[in-house]
């Protein structure tokens, strides 16, 4: 942070620091890690400590994040409180959640009991009424838009494979098939980044939600994948189906959705997960190479891990899946960041 910067920032904390949170002794801003967006985020030496986020406008939808915010409280999901927040330099002073994220819980082996509350936690937010001028629409047009990162930023940035005009042709029919997947599902308020690092777990056991401000009205089965498919921890196959299932059963019992086929339920799922993670690829991919955050090219193995996985099941994806094989293995292959892919048996 440049040192102009840096004054303002600091100026701006102490106008604003509630009586409740004066620091202890000189003020002192501790630096945490970042998340995938363009925030910086600070620990202050209040007590309790507080969370100073300097959030570049240009950059990030602050506005956004303040409205979600308030949707959230209204439905009574816990998420850092807004003690302050100035829209035009990107400023805000938030609620310390401490440091326990749901990720090292589960590493631990603490997965019932973490899953049964995230997925309850999720079913809050499933269950919030829709409001347009909140929630933008998870349309056809930003569903495309995401999985096109896949071909710009992860085939020919990062592995330099060019793109014929065979494998465009194949994944404009695949990027069909999963938007269609996501448009014909049950619509709800989604997170769109609902997994175990923004789940944490505050001090008096209940969980709070972090890292909300990209939220739309999409598709149900979508932070349902995200939580079960993490990117950062693999759940073993045969418990991601049947929490999936049990999962779905409640949403039916509460009239979220009517009636389904577990095999229909099972391929919305599935191919939402697709969906989801092609994307990713393509972000972790610009997060290395933009950015320079190379840290996210580690998740990437059990990032693809689930796209052959799936794109093997289903005969509308299998196209996809030879492609990949032939065009794609051979480059990860070179690649040093790249391991074989984990087992999800």
């Amino acid at each position: 942070m440049a040192d102009k910067q840096n004054k303002q920032f600091i100026d701006w904390i102490m106008r604003y620091l509630p009586e409740s949170n004066k620091a202890a002794g000189a003020l002192t801003l501790d630096p945490l890690d970042g998340d995938a967006g363009f925030r910086r985020y600070y620990r202050l030496n209040t007590i309790p400590s507080l969370i100073a986020v300097d959030s570049p406008p240009l950059q990030e939808n602050i506005p956004a994040y303040v409205s979600i915010s308030l949707a959230l409280l209204s439905a009574g999901i816990k998420r850092p409180q807004i003690h302050a927040v100035d829209f035009t330099q990107g400023f805000l002073l938030l609620e310390d959640f401490g440091g326990q994220l749901l990720q090292p819980l589960l590493e631990g082996g603490a997965l019932e009991e973490s899953y049964d509350q995230a997925e309850s936690t999720l079913f809050s937010i499933q269950k919030m009424i829709f409001n347009s001028e909140i929630f933008p629409l998870y349309d056809r047009g930003r569903l495309k838009e995401e999985l096109d990162l896949f071909s710009s930023w992860f085939v020919t940035e990062l592995l330099g494979v060019a793109m014929g005009d065979q494998a465009k042709v194949i994944l404009e029919n695949l990027a069909d098939v999963l938007i269609e997947n996501a448009l014909c599902q049950p619509q709800v308020v989604v997170h769109r980044d609902y997994h175990s690092r923004n789940l944490m777990i505050l001090n008096d056991g209940q969980m709070g939600v972090i890292d909300f401000q990209d939220a739309v009205f999409g598709p149900i089965t979508y932070d349902l994948v995200s939580l079960l498919k993490d990117c950062y921890h693999l759940l073993p196959r045969g418990m991601t189906a049947s929490r999936a299932l049990n999962y779905k059963r409640r949403l039916e019992a509460e009239a979220l959705i009517t009636s389904v086929d577990d095999r229909v339920f099972l391929r919305w799922f599935d191919l939402m997960g697709l969906q989801r993670h092609i994307k990713v690829m393509g972000i972790f991919a610009r997060l290395a190479l933009r950015d320079e955050k190379h840290r996210y090219l580690q998740n990437l193995p059990l990032v693809i891990a689930y796209v052959l996985d799936v794109s093997n099941q289903y005969t509308e994806t299998q196209e996809f899946s030879l492609w990949f094989d032939s065009s794609i293995t051979p480059a990860l292959l070179t690649q040093k960041w790249y391991k074989e892919a984990p087992k999800l048996d």
